[in-house]
């Protein structure tokens, strides 16, 4: 279902502007109907109130919650069943997180991830990606949506920026707060300053090679790490939110001393944060996280180099949950395919 099916519904029943954004808030933010000093009988529309109930079970629908999986640092990861019987996995994280998918499969293919192996399986619709909101916030307080679960947010564009317009509006969640995150694509520069809620940006980087980089991620557009870097700058600076720089730290593959002198001339005095995050092991494929304390003495020497950097843990080691295992276990039954997400 998408966001302006949900409006023309509401609409065709007599909603006003104001009516919409009540329905919509209510839902988002999780609140009753009744709830506060207006009841639905002395402001909705009549037709309107008597739909309410059939309403709010399809919205209700879009999403349900399939299986959760609490880990040690108060994070959840969640497998979210979705109407067709596909799955995706939203992350509950430590103080008001959430973390959610935009596609079922992703076509970027990075190579130290799973969701990419089966290509893209389907876009989610707008409906779907807010859902998973709600459904959150049926759990716990959500203040923060990062858009970095399964799938890439420029591949759905569309769907993905209505959703941000949503939750910007009447899901009361600061711009700031939510982060869509990419591999680097050109429309996303074009588009995200014309919306009326401008997200905050975090860019996959994962290394300074270019030639690297087009490994890890073969099907991501053919923009090199100074250009990436330029163009998050130019963001950056428009909309006055740092930019987060995402790098899952690969043993041997890009936590050598020569990443680190890239990273220095790339983001030194750049208006950034630099997230990096040790890998999260997936079985069958070859790549490992550096040891612990090796992580430690590179956000350690990125630090003293003058490049704030971020020591993430990537949620859901301890129960093989990174983004998309959860699914491709659930998935196993019924066809033979592994799916994953990149991991930033």
């Amino acid at each position: 279902m998408q966001i302006e099916s949900i409006r023309q519904r509401l609409q065709a029943l007599g909603a006003l502007p104001v009516h919409e954004q009540r329905v919509l808030r209510d839902w988002l933010q999780r609140r009753p109907y009744d709830g506060g000093r207006r009841r639905p009988e002395d402001f909705l529309p009549k037709a309107l109130r008597a739909a309410l109930p059939q309403i709010d079970a399809e919205l209700g629908g879009l999403v349900r919650l399939l299986s959760s999986h609490p880990t040690d640092d108060g994070s959840a990861r969640l497998l979210v069943g979705l109407a067709d019987g596909q799955a995706v996995e939203s992350v509950l994280l430590p103080r008001g997180g959430l973390c959610v998918s935009t596609q079922v499969g992703c076509a970027v293919g990075c190579q130290f991830c799973m969701t990419g192996r089966s290509g893209l399986i389907r876009q989610l619709t707008g409906g779907e990606i807010v859902a998973q909101v709600a459904l959150a916030r049926s759990l716990r307080a959500v203040k923060k949506v990062v858009f970095m679960g399964m799938g890439e947010p420029a591949h759905n564009l569309d769907n993905v920026m209505d959703a941000i317009d949503l939750l910007g509006s009447e899901g009361n969640i600061g711009h700031k707060n939510l982060v869509f995150s990419t591999v680097g694509d050109a429309r996303v520069f074009e588009r995200l300053p014309q919306g009326v809620v401008k997200p905050a940006l975090a860019l996959s980087l994962h290394t300074t090679k270019p030639e690297l980089r087009a490994q890890l991620l073969p099907r991501a557009p053919r923009m090199s790490p100074v250009e990436l870097v330029e163009r998050g700058e130019a963001y950056a600076r428009a909309t006055h939110y740092p930019v987060q720089y995402q790098w899952t730290l690969l043993e041997g593959v890009n936590d050598g001393d020569d990443e680190l002198d890239g990273i220095v001339a790339l983001l030194k005095d750049r208006y950034a944060v630099l997230n990096m995050i040790p890998y999260n092991s997936i079985p069958d494929l070859a790549f490992r996280r550096p040891a612990w304390e090796r992580c430690r003495e590179i956000a350690r020497q990125l630090h003293r180099r003058g490049v704030l950097t971020k020591l993430r843990d990537s949620a859901g080691q301890e129960v093989d949950g990174g983004c998309g295992q959860l699914r491709a276990r659930a998935a196993q039954p019924r066809q033979s395919t592994i799916m994953l997400q990149r991991q930033t």
